[in-house]
């Protein structure tokens, strides 16, 4: 077999000049998942045998001289909420085994193949998408490649871990209060939390409608990009899908920050971070030129705001199977759920109100500003179980608090960059940054992304696997 470098701009580009078949790619990512996996516990399901006529019809197209797609050949995997056609879409879960398999693949994997992407399996997750790392009770925790004995964050975290081990150069996960920022920050890898309603969500198993965002983890940020491109499209049948045109990205971001207003984030987003993510954030700043002591408005109050959304839109998902099987349900999460299904109809209400004021706040900010800057998370990975952090003295639950810096800006429904920063250098493990921009504007996030890329301030590293 051929040693192909990992790389998802590079795999694309290799492919189309024909230095390696697509099938050559997709068994180079096979073998590294059976080699790996094993240890990561990343895959809760394989689609080797698609993923072979896939990739087989892609080199058939090459050597007919057919202009390829955009994602010719590119291996990938996808969260298991995420329907695969044939297969049972598990959402983490036991409860949904019983289910009848998917008819369709979900809109954004029909995108993808349409796009010429590979699809090699599906992802471990928190139960239902409530969680932050992946610690599944039904499937096992999915381990943080660059430290075996950490999470890899949640509730995407076979996500994160996919793309960080090697194993596939791009995966989807889906972001409520943190899910796609916070495994590519405890990982180490890119992640892209759009704008919500940019992406259609039809065909994936919902935790809280009003809320839920869709998007990309990747090894680099043209594989964001390039992969955000090819999902982009209105949705006539996804009533939650508000985009009605393409905006395509990939081709901006070579401009760069160039004539970008960018601000660093306090407040808030220092307190409740420890220092190494301070770091992090700080050094982003300074390699983005960026101004300092930027207040994002009302952040305790919109984290409230997405707790009591989600517990209750949760609760009242699965409020039948509550009452009914509820001894079959993630132990560490079934007691939020049933706690959500409980609270009085007025909180969720008033939480509302709230958000369509906190957005009209947020919307001003941006006014003055066209990117800020954020740690993703407060700490890096924790040891798998742990049930307590400090945080600059305070002492906080360890699963909730993981998303401390995330959930407010998706409550805003802005767009974010998880940037893969390294406080100790080449030693330790990575702590992300959040690259936040306006609604509708993932160019800007990503123009500054590939900034700090291209300065080397934010990378992947080979994990120790």
């Amino acid at each position: 077999m051929k040693n192909i470098a990992f790389g998802s701009a590079e795999l694309i580009r290799g492919i189309a000049a024909g230095e390696f078949s697509a099938q050559e790619v997709l068994a180079s990512s096979i073998e590294r998942i059976e080699a790996t996996d094993g240890r990561v516990n990343a895959f809760t399901g394989k689609s080797y045998e698609r993923a072979r006529r896939e990739a087989a019809a892609i080199d058939r197209m090459r050597a007919r001289g057919e202009k390829l797609p955009p994602l010719a050949g590119l291996p990938y995997a996808v969260k298991n909420l995420f329907d695969v056609a044939g297969e049972v879409t598990l959402a983490g879960s036991r409860i949904n085994r019983g289910n009848a398999p998917a008819h369709e693949d979900a809109f954004l994997v029909q995108r993808l193949q349409a796009a010429g992407a590979v699809l090699v399996g599906s992802l471990n997750m928190d139960e239902y998408a409530y969680g932050f790392t992946t610690e599944n009770t039904h499937y096992g925790p999915c381990h943080n490649p660059h430290d075996l004995n950490c999470v890899a964050g949640g509730s995407s975290g076979g996500s994160g871990a996919a793309v960080a081990a090697q194993q596939v150069p791009l995966t989807l996960g889906s972001d409520t209060n943190g899910s796609i920022r916070v495994p590519a920050s405890l990982c180490g890898v890119w992640g892209l939390k759009p704008t919500f309603g940019r992406l259609s969500r039809r065909g994936t198993y919902p935790f809280v409608h009003n809320v839920d965002h869709l998007g990309p983890l990747a090894d680099s940020v043209e594989g964001l990009a390039l992969s955000y491109d090819a999902m982009q499209s209105p949705d006539a049948l996804d009533a939650g899908c508000h985009a009605l045109s393409v905006q395509p990205v990939a081709a901006d971001l070579r401009r760069g920050i160039d004539g970008l207003r960018i601000g660093l984030l306090g407040g808030y987003f220092a307190d409740n971070a420890s220092a190494p993510a301070q770091l992090v954030a700080r050094q982003a700043a300074s390699a983005l030129r960026a101004g300092d002591g930027v207040e994002w408005p009302d952040p305790a109050l919109a984290r409230a705001a997405a707790f009591i959304t989600s517990a209750s839109e949760g609760g009242a998902l699965h409020l039948a199977d509550l009452r009914t099987r509820a001894d079959e349900f993630e132990p560490l999460s079934v007691d939020r759920f049933i706690s959500g299904a409980l609270q009085p109809a007025a909180w969720y209400v008033r939480a509302q109100r709230f958000r369509r004021h906190y957005r009209e706040k947020v919307n001003a900010l941006f006014r003055h500003w066209d990117v800020l800057i954020a740690p993703a998370t407060p700490v890096s990975a924790p040891v798998i179980g742990t049930e307590w952090l400090d945080i600059n003295g305070m002492k906080l639950p360890c699963r909730p608090s993981v998303g401390l810096l995330t959930q407010p800006i998706s409550f805003a429904g802005c767009p974010v960059v998880a940037a893969p920063m390294w406080p100790e250098g080449k030693t330790g493990m990575p702590i992300g940054v959040q690259l936040i921009a306006a609604p509708w504007r993932e160019d800007l996030a990503l123009r500054a992304a590939w900034a700090l890329q291209q300065a080397g301030v934010a990378h992947l590293k080979v994990s120790k696997l």
